[in-house]
């Protein structure tokens, strides 16, 4: 064996004897080297201090590669809390689109699609509610409304004009005869009129100080039809301006005991009365509204006297 391979397998070391700690390397030195303690000593420290600045600069890195992690963390969380915002805000836009969309949908489910008032179910359905709920002593009124000869209109002159005519009534009907809406505290000032069915109408006038007021309201829509320019929709409505017939039910409340439970058998007792009434003037070609007042006595419409009529005024 040369020197040089002798040198060389005198300092191999297997490898589980190699040292393990920075003790175990100074005591390797010692044995291994045989070198001088001056020397030996500047050896251990030349060691130590590339362990340590190699220490230092792992430290430094492990350091920077968290601080990057937590950065990639944080802007990935953001990036995510943007991204679930952007998805909240959809959802909410979406949620307020479909609450808009069903309220629309339940409006129209209670509107006329002509004429836009109340559809006659929906009309019942609050007079039914007045009916049992309102609790004040007072006035109030039905009324039922049908335009005078209407089937002329539509065969003489067209069935394009007759819609006009009733959204035209329809309007009139609107502006003319207006009250306060008891049912409905989210809007105060709601209309109360519906359409019947065809040419006809019905509306409830909640709250007045008297049975003339109630037809004075009725009698001001009367007239209203009566004096609109009707040429404005075509000339030859000229020849047979548009007429109405009105009768009107003017119902002294009386006690809430005497209404409660019967709310819906007394609304169709009063369109009946109103009914009849209009028709009534229908048949007299009667140029006024038809009124009769009414009270509910013993769970039934009953016709007031002049005499009783006067002690409710002195009530």
């Amino acid at each position: 064996m040369t020197q040089r391979a002798h040198l060389t397998a005198e300092f191999v070391t297997p490898r589980e004897a190699l040292p393990q700690s920075r003790r175990e390397l100074g005591r390797w030195i010692r044995t291994r080297l045989g070198l001088p303690v001056a020397l030996e000593g500047d050896l251990i420290a030349a060691i130590d201090t590339v362990f340590t600045r190699q220490q230092r600069h792992w430290q430094e890195s492990k350091e920077e590669a968290i601080q990057a992690l937590l950065a990639g963390f944080a802007e990935r969380l953001s990036g995510l809390h943007t991204e679930l915002s952007a998805r909240d805000a959809a959802v909410s836009s979406i949620a307020e689109y479909f609450e808009h969309l069903v309220e629309t949908l339940s409006e129209r489910s209670k509107r006329d699609p002509k004429t836009k008032l109340m559809t006659f179910d929906w009309f019942m359905e609050q007079l039914e509610s007045f009916l049992e709920l309102e609790q004040r002593v007072r006035w109030s009124a039905v009324g039922l409304v049908d335009i005078t000869n209407f089937k002329w209109y539509n065969d003489a002159l067209g069935h394009a004009l007759g819609d006009r005519i009733i959204e035209q009534v329809a309007h009139l009907l609107r502006e003319q005869v207006r009250s306060d809406d008891l049912l409905a505290v989210e809007r105060p000032r709601a209309d109360l009129h519906a359409r019947f069915g065809g040419d006809e109408f019905c509306f409830l006038i909640p709250d007045v100080a008297d049975a003339p007021t109630a037809c004075t309201i009725a009698e001001r829509f009367r007239e209203g039809v009566e004096g609109y320019e009707w040429t404005g929709l075509d000339p030859r409505l000229e020849l047979q301006p548009v007429r109405v017939d009105v009768g009107v039910v003017c119902l002294w409340m009386g006690n809430l005991t005497s209404r409660r439970f019967i709310g819906g058998r007394l609304a169709l007792d009063l369109i009946e009365q109103a009914d009849r009434l209009m028709y009534g003037a229908k048949s007299e070609k009667a140029n006024r509204v038809s009124p009769v007042r009414m009270t509910i006595r013993g769970g039934e419409l009953v016709e007031l006297t002049d005499d009783e009529e006067l002690r409710i005024a002195d009530w």
